[in-house]
């Protein structure tokens, strides 16, 4: 288990588009407020500023559990400084400082990897996966809503400017590298997992999750011109259903039971747009269900939307629409079954061992209890 110079430009390039993507956000609020959109101003901001405090909760329980264990005291200036929400900036800075100096001053110099040679090693991975799953919660907290917000906006108005194209494409960067790079991550940091390499893999993961993000945020937004009441209806119902069912799996992700409500919280928004896996067993059955019923429901927004006379949109662009909703969903499963049935990590191992019984797992690693798919 090494961290090369490939994972050190990997997490260059996630911190890059973090600062980007925050920065589109209070570009995208502000430009909002000066057109006079105050509703959608005001949501930008709210799912803007929910992701970030969650991220920094997470970040100074761990910061707390981490100096638990090496017998230190939590100092205050941690606390003020996540309150002003620079923790997670804190910890990139620390984790690509050490990064580098593992990744380009000592990999030379390691030759045999003993276990006194991959502490270093061990210890950045640990840091950075840390960092993959803080920016994996503040990209669905905050970035999948605000990516509904501006294709409502541009499905309503029917074009526009620079800035709104730059802010969707932004955000599907955002949501599609912290799921992918959380994946990366995660398997590395985790001993008895097999890791997820190789460009097919990536490409075939990557494409898999795109294309049925967006499928469902289009249906989403259709919905949302059918009616309002009834898509937050929906959208509240999928997350109860997510709630119920992190609880019904009794997720162990947190030591205390506060963070604990709060991670199966936040696992039940995420499981609004996207399935996981969220105490690394055998998913077959929930995934199989999952995607039936978001085969259902977006069938049943199309069909309801055909019938229903709703004259915003022009029938040909709405043909469009349709026919990107319905393809790109078809490719996702589509994906979904190449990657599973070709290209998964786990596939061809004998036995399978998940994080609680798996062979190899240290026991303070706080991720033995998650692992995405």
């Amino acid at each position: 288990m090494k961290y090369t110079k490939c994972n050190f430009t990997m997490s260059v390039l996630g911190i890059i588009i973090y600062i980007t993507d925050s920065i589109v956000d209070v570009c995208a609020s502000v430009r909002f407020f000066h057109e006079g959109q105050y509703v959608f101003g005001v949501l930008t901001l709210s799912f803007m500023l929910f992701g970030t405090l969650v991220a920094q909760c997470f970040s100074y329980s761990w910061h707390k559990t981490d100096l638990k264990k090496a017998g230190q005291e939590s100092q205050r200036r941690f606390l003020l400084l996540h309150c002003l929400q620079g923790g997670v900036f804190v910890r990139y800075w620390f984790a690509l400082k050490r990064g580098y100096r593992v990744a380009f001053k000592h990999s030379g110099k390691i030759n045999n990897f003993m276990d006194e040679h991959m502490v270093p090693h061990k210890e950045v991975i640990d840091a950075v996966t840390d960092l993959s799953m803080l920016r994996l919660f503040e990209t669905y907290l905050e970035g999948c809503p605000q990516l509904v917000i501006q294709l409502y906006m541009l499905l309503e108005h029917g074009q526009a400017n620079l800035s709104q194209y730059a802010a969707i494409m932004i955000s599907c960067c955002a949501i599609s590298w912290s799921t992918v790079d959380f994946q990366i991550a995660l398997r590395k940091s985790l001993p008895d997992k097999n890791l997820l390499k190789g460009f097919c893999p990536i490409a075939t993961y990557l494409f898999y999750k795109l294309c049925t993000l967006l499928s469902w945020m289009l249906s989403i937004v259709l919905l949302l011109f059918i009616n309002v009441k009834i898509a937050l209806f929906l959208l509240l119902l999928l997350w109860l259903i997510g709630l119920i069912w992190a609880f019904k799996k009794q997720t162990q992700f947190c030591n205390s039971k506060s963070m604990e409500f709060l991670y199966r919280v936040v696992v039940g928004f995420i499981l609004i747009f996207t399935f996981f896996n969220i105490k690394g067993q055998n998913t077959k059955c929930p995934m199989f269900c999952y995607y039936i019923v978001r085969l259902l429901a977006t069938l049943g927004i199309l069909i309801v939307f055909w019938v229903y006379p709703l004259s915003i949109f022009h029938s040909d662009y709405f043909i469009a629409i349709s026919i990107t909703i319905v393809l790109s969903l078809l490719l996702g499963i589509i994906f979904l079954i190449v990657y599973y049935g070709i290209f998964h990590p786990n596939r061809g191992k004998e036995t399978e061992c998940d994080e609680i019984d798996g062979k190899s797992v240290q026991k303070d690693c706080r991720m033995r209890y998650f692992l995405m798919e």
